[in-house]
């Protein structure tokens, strides 16, 4: 087994923070990875603080409890898929075209690249106290609100003739969502051309007849 000094994890989980103490990010990396594997409640507190390389104690100084930890990895998987996706609205313009390409673009990569963090947050959204869970809830209707109002905006101007806007924003984020289950860095597309052509199955979706670049 490895000892206190001895930590397994070549990367680093994306709910890590920059600012976070050695110790800390390694509980999330190894929290991330053992309960993907064995989901919350088959991990035990000393199996993260195993795979961690780091004494038991070390998870309840910086998270409180096993519940604490989930809750830091969620609330920061949520947190930084709202940024990102914010942040690509504000420079997508005002062509819906294009602000729909960027959000997809984001929310797609996201899952792409931190697939075992997607599969605690959809899988393990459920382990969490009704508190807790609420906060993520919101968080997940925030995302969801921004799809919502990039296609109704495109239909009212005229660029989507979707006659389901508010259907066809879950569809689209859903699927995007689901890229997590099976994309694969070693498959035959890179991510990418995976957000690529999902831009172009969203603008379809959307029932966007324009130019498509």
């Amino acid at each position: 087994m490895p000892g206190p000094t001895e930590p397994v994890h070549a990367v680093t989980s994306s709910a890590v923070h920059p600012t976070d103490d050695p110790a800390a990010a390694e509980l999330i990396t190894a929290a991330v990875r053992t309960m993907a594997e064995k989901g919350y409640h088959g991990t035990s507190v000393r199996d993260i603080a195993g795979a961690a390389g780091v004494a038991v104690g070390s998870l309840y100084n910086y998270f409180g409890s096993k519940h604490g930890l989930l809750a830091v990895i969620l609330n920061r998987g949520m947190d930084g898929l709202v940024e990102t996706t914010e942040s690509a609205l504000l420079n997508a313009g005002t062509d819906p075209a294009e602000r729909l390409r960027a959000i997809v673009g984001v929310h797609v990569r996201r899952h792409a690249e931190s697939p075992l963090e997607s599969l605690l947050g959809n899988s393990e959204l459920r382990s969490l106290e009704p508190s807790a869970r609420e906060v993520i809830v919101t968080k997940r209707d925030v995302q969801q609100r921004m799809f919502e109002r990039v296609i109704a905006d495109g239909v009212d101007r005229g660029s989507f003739h979707t006659t389901n806007p508010r259907e066809t924003a879950r569809f689209i984020i859903t699927a995007c969502t689901a890229v997590a289950t099976w994309f694969r860095p070693d498959g035959p597309l890179t991510a990418d051309e995976i957000t690529t052509r999902y831009q172009a199955v969203a603008l379809d979706a959307a029932g966007f007849r324009g130019p498509r670049s």
